[in-house]
């Protein structure tokens, strides 16, 4: 969040220091589209208050700043935020008091903000701003029919219990037939069953979708805070004393390579 202060001149001649509260939301996109959770992130951005700028950095990204011209702006002033700390656990009231502040958002935490509007865009200087030493080799953007995971309304993830990488095949074929997004505890990614860009936890990605569904995943405290804001949470795990039955909304205690066939096969 970036505060500035502007003159304002009087009709005397004098001016004065006038402090103005702004907001500069960095949009995610992929040139064509935004995000949706750029949408979270307004909404987020509209609650710490002033005029939000939306900007949009990218090559031949026109489509995406287009359309980052029609959310909805917001003009609102507080320096009071509420956070999570350890691991979700605990909840903290603070108060920022410096001037300039730059914030990061848990996306999944805001509704994706309604409507359209119509604000001013600017195009960016153009021209070469590689650091020196550097150069731009290529870029590799992963792609699949499957809904990204950050966005996706369902989320079926797979934990240690998979044993190995090869059985979240099953997980993938439960997954295109409820149209949803594959996800990993940190156990299955250090494993090397899954890459990293699956992994949802603390130290992963932050996931609230309507259902999220825990396949062979213990529910450690690192996984929870990546997962317990979803709207249903459904457990699948051979042991009745796993922790996370205890954030479950529903729960199967039975043998993952059984239940998630016969899941499969009566969906």
């Amino acid at each position: 969040m970036l505060s500035s202060i502007r003159l304002k001149s009087l009709s005397n001649g004098s001016a004065v220091l006038r402090r103005l509260q702004s907001t500069l939301v960095i949009a995610e996109h992929n040139n064509d589209a935004l995000a949706p959770i750029t949408r979270n992130t307004l909404t987020a951005a509209s609650k710490i208050g002033g005029d939000v700028s939306v900007l949009v950095v990218g090559e031949n990204c026109s489509k995406a700043a287009a359309e980052a011209a029609k959310l909805p702006g917001v003009s609102k002033s507080p320096d009071t935020f509420v956070r999570t700390i350890y691991a979700g656990n605990a909840v903290l009231t603070l108060k920022a008091k410096d001037k300039i502040k730059v914030v990061s958002v848990r996306g999944t935490s805001f509704p994706p903000a309604e409507g359209s509007g119509e604000a001013k865009t600017d195009a960016a200087p153009t021209g070469d701003f590689n650091a020196p030493g550097t150069t731009f080799v290529s870029q590799e953007l992963t792609k699949s029919d499957r809904p990204e995971l950050t966005a996706a309304k369902v989320v079926i993830s797979g934990g240690r219990g998979m044993k190995s990488g090869d059985n979240f095949k099953l997980l993938y074929t439960l997954a295109d037939k409820m149209g949803a997004a594959v996800g990993a505890s940190r156990a299955a990614v250090d494993a090397g069953f899954v890459p990293n860009d699956l992994q949802v936890g603390q130290t992963g990605k932050i996931v609230a979708p309507e259902l999220y569904v825990a396949v062979g995943i213990s529910g450690a405290i690192q996984h929870l805070a990546g997962m317990k804001d979803s709207k249903t949470i459904v457990a699948i795990n051979k042991d009745p004393e796993a922790p996370i039955f205890q954030v479950a909304d529903y729960g199967l205690v039975a043998d993952l390579f059984k239940a998630v066939p016969e899941l499969t096969e009566k969906i």
